[in-house]
């Protein structure tokens, strides 16, 4: 498990962080001028190049919205241009995109981040732009609910529905909890989302009810689900009859199987919910009771927020970076890999860093929004262990400083049940390369650092709303 450094502080990584930053520049200026936008969105590195491989275009906003996070935190003009310009120029298709359920990932990651920067005064306000990004972030939580599945609830009743994965009606995914905050910018900017005979749909109830089912069905709690059942455990993918809308199975396309937990799926959920308390704060009284409640709305959240970062903390090397699988089939080679720090290169499993950059960020903002409610010794258990695994990540040997290569962050992971992952000449299994989630996540999570200790306004993705 996680050895939590009791004593770190954000101000103490603020070196790392100088020398992140300074590396991130360099990273990001290497794809602008080298990658062929032809071939598609840059998905991971092969040999240290970007280059792309077609699922679905789910990583251009991660591109275009590292730049924008890279300006945010150095002030560079030059990377607000390059992602603003893009923003415009290519992220239009991702807006109206009715096929997919990554709009939080392209749309929030670009549009909202270029309206947050123009709320909190970081760039001049302009009357048009701002209607233009606000149009964007409306459309895209609109076209994100209406990719819609209705399902019953354990008894038997109606209770709901979900955001369905590319993978058809049947398929909800853990990673949607992080487009959720689509649909939650696209209501708090007071859209409604209309669809036959003109009937409106409440954005944030569709919303909600994502979260809770993801709640529901992707994360367990140890309470005798099935025979795997344990707390904070995760499934990638949950299957649904679609005649019927009851709940089948677990199921999993990039983990092992339904019954292990793939850890980046289990990032997602961990960075998902705290995000989703926090947005709370914002939405009224009023709003949410008719909803369900304040108080069971934030219950169900953050019983789920605690239970995949526990189940984290307890199955994760004591640096802080899983392994890609927490059930893969030969980590039991690795001996007692729990034990001691992770190990990139070995003969036997890859980690991958990219889960860790997104469970980092949930680790924090978890264990902030617990303090600021009053519990502070939780609070800190967790808020602790996100700075513990940032520790790790902004330096050697996950962090790169090869300005030959262009990643990041080094040894993330994308597919290894399909085997896209490249593995260098003589190992067994994947390591050395980058990804562009993994990139943008780990500027995230410095980014979310940073603010904190320049003392800057606290950053979440509904910065983006005008309060």
């Amino acid at each position: 498990m996680i050895q939590i450094n009791p004593t770190l502080t954000p101000s103490d990584l603020s070196p790392k962080l100088n020398n992140f930053w300074a590396l991130s520049a360099q990273k990001i200026s290497s794809i602008a001028d080298h990658y062929d936008a032809a071939k598609g969105s840059p998905v991971f590195t092969v040999k240290g190049r970007y280059t792309t491989r077609g699922w679905t275009e789910w990583t251009q906003g991660f591109q275009f919205g590292s730049a924008i996070l890279q300006f945010d935190a150095t002030g560079d003009e030059a990377f607000l241009d390059y992602g603003r310009k893009n923003t415009l120029s290519v992220m239009a298709p991702h807006v109206s995109h009715i096929g997919v359920h990554d709009h939080g990932f392209n749309n929030v990651s670009t549009y909202g981040n270029l309206l947050r920067l123009m709320h909190e005064g970081k760039i001049p306000f302009n009357e048009w732009e701002k209607n233009f990004y606000e149009l964007a972030l409306k459309i895209s939580g609109a076209v994100q609910a209406s990719r819609w599945t209705t399902i019953k609830g354990r008894d038997g009743e109606p209770s709901g529905g979900f955001i369905h994965s590319f993978n058809g009606p049947h398929s909800l995914f853990v990673d949607t909890i992080r487009s959720c905050r689509a649909l939650v910018v696209s209501h708090q900017l007071g859209h409604v989302f209309q669809g036959e005979n003109d009937v409106k749909i409440n954005l944030l109830e569709r919303a909600l009810q994502h979260i809770k089912a993801t709640a529901d069905y992707a994360v367990y709690y140890g309470e005798g689900r099935d025979s795997y059942d344990m707390w904070g455990r995760t499934a990638h993918e949950s299957v649904f009859n679609t005649k019927d809308g009851n709940y089948r199975c677990p199921n999993s396309q990039q983990g092992y199987t339904g019954f292990s937990t793939w850890t980046r799926g289990l990032a997602w959920a961990m960075c998902g919910f705290p995000e989703q308390l926090e947005a709370l704060n914002h939405i009224s009284d009023e709003a949410l009771e008719l909803l369900g409640g304040r108080a069971s709305i934030e219950a169900m959240m953050l019983k789920a927020a605690r239970a995949t970062c526990d189940f984290f903390i307890e199955h994760t090397p004591t640096d802080g970076v899983p392994y890609w699988d927490t059930g893969a089939p030969n980590l039991h080679k690795l001996g007692n890999y729990l034990d001691r720090p992770a190990e990139p290169i070995n003969d036997h499993e890859p980690v991958d860093s990219s889960a860790a950059a997104i469970g980092a960020q949930g680790l924090l903002r978890l264990g902030k929004y617990l303090t600021d409610k009053g519990e502070a010794v939780e609070g800190q258990r967790y808020w602790q262990a996100g700075l513990t695994v940032m520790n790790t990540l902004l330096q050697a040997p996950y962090l790169s400083t090869d300005p030959q290569h262009q990643g990041l962050l080094l040894h993330s992971i994308y597919h290894r049940p399909n085997g896209w992952d490249y593995v260098p000449e003589g190992s067994k299994i994947p390591y050395g390369e980058s990804s562009m989630w993994g990139d943008y996540h780990i500027r995230e999570a410095a980014l979310y650092l940073q603010r904190i200790i320049n003392n800057e306004p606290y950053y979440t993705f509904l910065n983006c709303v005008k309060a």
